[in-house]
């Protein structure tokens, strides 16, 4: 991509502004008028209220900036209330405490954040199902209902037991990561290297029971954010194990997103969809070529890191919004299929983005 350090210069001066009118908010999308909203009193819990700050934290990596640092620890902390929330507590704590917590502890070494992010991976190393070899996804009412959920998304998750695991030399929690993945390689990816979004296990005895379309348009489509936690998340795991197996399924999955990208590098919201369908899904595409980056740094196959500038190109020149009077820099994502609103900014697609182009310079903060 030419020009990617003046862009990278822009994104960064326009984080600091938004920073600046955001000082107390963990955002997730923005309204009307391009401002964001504010999870804080909302749901403390929601599952993408790491992101913001670790955008902020990549940002502080890039270029410090005193801002961006008290702002994201100033969330980091707000997220004690959410850590001492049974109920609030569920597979995504790898996206809350990573990006928060996590890089906090590898960018200034502080010792609390460093026991905010052990507190979240036991409590997320807690929902192993012994009988499946899962981990659980979403909690339930205290019916039990949703014991034998697992979606895919939780690959992104493990590299929060992997770092507990180096930070303790103790290697439960890493077994606890490659048990799931080796059941994702199992029951999520398909011979065609697409991926299920949601398996049903029966929690009593483990065997498979359903699977489901969920966030994608139905049962055996190919929800493209599904897929593009495939391809990262198994990535991640290779280099947090070196196990082969999951850099091959991460390959697979990755020449399944590749072959099905549209010419325009948009990403629909489920490669299923018609074609005349609107939904796109910009996370999706900045996620995938984060993954796809490092797919390229660990196989030396040039076509993956093509693939991902390919995909920045595209939104770049066509779903970014460097304006200064408007939060967000995506414009098209989407949340799921069936959802009633599409093409709108949502913060995680911001943090993939960034993280990519950041990826592109070698100037990332490895937060995974």
């Amino acid at each position: 991509m030419s020009d990617l350090n003046i862009l990278l210069e822009k994104i960064y001066e326009k984080t600091i502004a938004v920073a600046a009118r955001n000082a107390h908010k963990i955002p997730y999308t923005t309204d009307e008028n391009g401002r964001f909203d504010d999870m804080t009193e909302k749901n403390i819990s929601w599952w993408t209220n790491g992101f913001w700050a670790g955008m902020l934290w990549q940002l502080y990596g890039y270029r410090e900036n005193e801002l961006l640092r008290k702002i994201a620890v100033e969330i980091e902390e707000k997220l004690d209330r959410n850590l001492m929330d049974a109920g609030g507590m569920d597979h995504d704590s790898g996206f809350k405490w990573l990006l928060t917590s996590g890089a906090n502890l590898t960018l200034t070494g502080n010792p609390d954040s460093r026991n905010r992010l052990l507190l979240a991976a036991d409590n997320l190393a807690g929902r192993f199902n012994l009988a499946g070899r899962y981990i659980r996804a979403w909690n339930d009412g205290g019916d039990g209902r949703n014991a034998g959920l697992a979606i895919i998304d939780c690959m992104m998750n493990l590299p929060l037991l992997y770092k507990a695991s180096e930070l303790t030399r103790d290697p439960r929690c890493r077994f606890i990561a490659e048990a799931h993945a080796h059941t994702a390689m199992e029951h999520f990816v398909r011979p065609d290297g697409s991926c299920e979004h949601i398996v049903v296990f029966d929690p009593e005895t483990g065997k498979v029971a359903d699977k489901l379309g969920g966030q994608g348009m139905g049962p055996g489509s190919a929800w493209t954010r599904g897929q593009a936690w495939g391809i990262y998340g198994f990535t991640l795991s290779y280099l947090h194990t070196k196990n082969r197996e999951y850099l091959d399924t991460a390959g697979r999955i990755a020449d399944f997103f590749i072959a099905h990208m549209p010419e325009s590098g948009l990403i629909p919201v489920d490669f299923m969809q018609d074609a005349e369908c609107p939904y796109e899904d910009d996370i999706a595409a900045a996620c995938a070529a984060c993954g796809l980056i490092e797919l390229e740094r660990a196989t030396g196959e040039e076509r993956y890191s093509e693939a991902a500038e390919r995909l920045l190109t595209a939104l770049l020149e066509n779903r970014c919004d460097l304006a200064l009077n408007k939060d967000n820099l995506l414009t098209h994502c989407s949340a799921a299929y069936h959802d009633k609103r599409h093409n709108f900014p949502i913060v995680y697609g911001d943090y993939f983005f960034t993280e990519a182009l950041l990826k592109l310079e070698r100037k990332e903060t490895f937060l995974w």
